[in-house]
């Protein structure tokens, strides 16, 4: 085992708190640190594939959260009409890797938040600076307390503090898309399956969750801009209004603008990960944009790979590099599918529907084939 005993996580978000469980159940001495006061998670639903269950499996939690949310059979792409144009069978294509899980954020957080009973968690604390020894980390937090740890990992974000205090100050880069999301309380038309309603330059994604509710989620190429709350929905509503009746019957069950999360796809690729005593996990690291709904579960596999490292290696640099090593080429590819996929919804929409027709089976198992073996 590393020379750790004390490690300070910064973040309470699906990276930190699967990174605060891996670690306390190995012994480890887990102090989490959450800029919010108390704990939410927005943007309103994910998809928690079977390679992030894998990883909740090996925590103790995939049954708890596959009890909160919804298990989706079938990936589907839809024209702008509702058309299939091709599906792929989860079940099939993952075998015994895991369910595939729709789950609200909230319910996720949940499951993950009393997943690290026994860590010490401090809501509305954030980190003003850190200086980095031989032999520990000093840090000090912005209630003007401080700490030495043997280690700091950013689990903090897109925005992360950790990242900019450490090793970059590059502010992440815009994707050229608008990200619209939502829950609304029904199942449209029954629906049981991921569909991807494909429009020209935009999407609208349809997931069920748990308890009868579905997870909406657009996407508009567009030039980055603020969306205020005050009329929202009818926005929302207007920019998807020549979408096909399950989207539209969708729209109709949502009546507040308070619901819509609306915010910028961003995009994160720092060389480095890892500096002395410091590392980042999760989009701190390498976010990507959604298009492979891989986000939550790649942070997932961060934060197991970066505990077993630490458990296995004799040195903090050891365990570091190795867990480099092991997520730096499945995360690289991630975001190069990621980015093929959305350079794809961007073409001609005959074009690109019929190339779905003749090959989005095949298309969507080459690009999700390396995930299926272990990190």
């Amino acid at each position: 085992m590393a020379e750790v005993e004390t490690v300070l996580i910064v973040g309470g978000g699906i990276a930190g708190l699967t990174l605060g469980r891996a670690l306390h159940r190995q012994g480890f001495t887990v102090e989490l640190v959450e800029l919010s006061r108390t704990w939410r998670a927005e943007g309103g639903g994910i998809a928690v594939q079977p390679n992030g269950m894998r990883m909740l499996h090996a925590l103790g939690l995939d049954t708890a959260v596959e009890q909160a949310g919804a298990r989706l059979r079938r990936w589907q792409f839809c024209d702008q009409a509702g058309k299939i144009l091709s599906e792929s069978d989860l079940a099939a294509f993952w075998g015994d890797v895991g369910p595939f899980i729709g789950i609200e954020r909230t319910r996720l957080q949940q499951v993950l938040v009393a997943g690290v009973e026994g860590v010490r968690c401090r809501l509305g604390t954030s980190i003003r600076s850190l200086t980095q020894h031989d032999d520990h980390v000093s840090v000090a937090f912005c209630d003007g307390s401080s700490g030495n740890y043997d280690l700091v990992v950013g689990a903090d974000g897109i925005s992360s503090t950790v990242r900019s205090l450490t090793l970059s100050a590059t502010p992440p880069a815009y994707t050229g898309a608008m990200a619209w999301r939502s829950i609304a309380p029904i199942r449209p038309r029954g629906l049981t399956n991921l569909q991807f309603h494909l429009g020209k330059g935009c999407f609208f994604g349809l997931c069920p969750v748990g308890d009868g509710r579905t997870y909406g989620f657009g996407n508009i190429t567009e030039p980055r801009t603020y969306e205020p709350l005050a009329g929202r929905l009818d926005r929302l509503r207007h920019r998807f209004a020549g979408f096909a009746g399950i989207v539209q019957d969708y729209l109709a069950a949502l009546s507040r603008d308070e619901e819509i999360h609306c915010g910028p796809v961003d995009w994160v690729a720092v060389e480095q990960w890892h500096r002395g005593r410091v590392v980042l996990i999760g989009d701190a690291a390498h976010a990507s944009s959604p298009m492979m709904g891989q986000g939550g579960c790649m942070a997932m596999e961060d934060s197991c790979v970066l505990a077993e490292s630490l458990r296995r290696d004799t040195t903090v640099a050891e365990a570091l590099e190795s867990y480099v090593a092991r997520r730096r080429p499945r995360v690289s590819w991630v975001h190069k599918e990621s980015d093929a996929v959305a350079q794809s919804f961007r073409l001609p929409p005959d074009m690109r529907n019929t190339a779905l027709q003749q090959h989005g089976d095949q298309l969507f198992q080459r690009r999700f084939a390396p995930l299926v073996a272990a990190p």
